[in-house]
């Protein structure tokens, strides 16, 4: 675990940080990237994801310490101060913690192990934008929900915004893109799971009237903001509910209602 001092902005061993704020070429080169302290504990934490690198203030070292020392790595940790890290990145990096991780294989939604077994599962359709996916994922890992499924196109869990704003419940999370959506929802229904598909329309029934019946396996279905849920998407699910609210507001927020949703969903377990 080498801790390299470094001053030169150019410095060809810092490469990985000179493209952060563009989601596709750190794709492309199979890396993504952590920020902030609490993120980087849980990529350092992490016993499958790993760590290729740190880029850190001194002070973001110290505080990383403890776990540093607990699990060392081969990891090499760069070390300069808040304004050579801006300089490196391009912007104010968060409480001057980076780390880069080596982004896993795909995972389709037949291979993710823990759906054998969940009672509860969040699916996603076309939720794209990156504060709602951390936003989901954070609720997920706050209510008891064991993984995530996403239509092919939400954001990527592993964007550094989308992780950030899940407090790192993205590495946490297990997660499987199905691809031949919507039809595979069906496999959903074979495994004996429930689709509720969250909706504010009038003929969804109340969120309240589901949960005294709750299914022994449920899949909360979440769609975009706007347009929400497609008619596909709506076709594969069992139920439709809603959470009541205020006849002025037309809709809440997907990661918002989320956790409402799964608040009740997972306190019913």
């Amino acid at each position: 675990m080498p801790i390299v001092q470094v001053d030169d902005p150019q410095d060809p061993r810092l490469g990985d940080y000179r493209d952060v704020p563009d989601p596709v070429l750190l794709r492309e080169r199979g890396i993504f990237v952590a920020e902030s302290r609490l993120v980087v504990r849980e990529l350092l934490a992490h016993p499958h994801l790993r760590t290729r690198s740190l880029l850190v203030t001194e002070a973001a070292l110290e505080s990383l310490r403890d776990l540093l020392d607990a699990r060392p790595g081969d990891h090499t940790i760069y070390v300069g101060t808040h304004q050579f890290l801006k300089r490196v990145v391009g912007y104010k990096v968060h409480r001057g913690c980076l780390g880069v991780g080596e982004r896993p294989a795909p995972t389709p939604d037949t291979d993710l192990a823990q759906l054998a077994s969940a009672r509860l599962v969040v699916v996603l359709e076309n939720v794209g934008n990156p504060d709602n996916v951390g936003g989901i994922f954070r609720n997920a890992a706050a209510f008891g929900a064991t993984c995530v499924l996403l239509s092919p196109n939400c954001c990527d869990p592993l964007y550094r915004k989308a992780i950030r704003t899940s407090l790192g419940a993205t590495l946490r999370i297990p997660y499987a893109t199905i691809e031949d959506w919507p039809r595979a929802l069906t496999r959903l229904h074979d495994m004996g799971f429930t689709i509720a598909a969250l909706t504010p329309g009038p003929d969804a029934d109340d969120l309240e009237a589901f949960i005294a019946q709750r299914p022994p396996r449920v899949a909360l279905l979440l769609g975009t903001e706007g347009p929400g849920l497609s008619t596909g998407a709506i076709e594969q699910a069992d139920r439709r509910v809603r959470i009541p609210i205020d006849p002025g507001i037309d809709s809440l927020n997907v990661a918002t209602a989320s956790g409402i949703a799964l608040h009740r969903l997972g306190s019913q377990q």
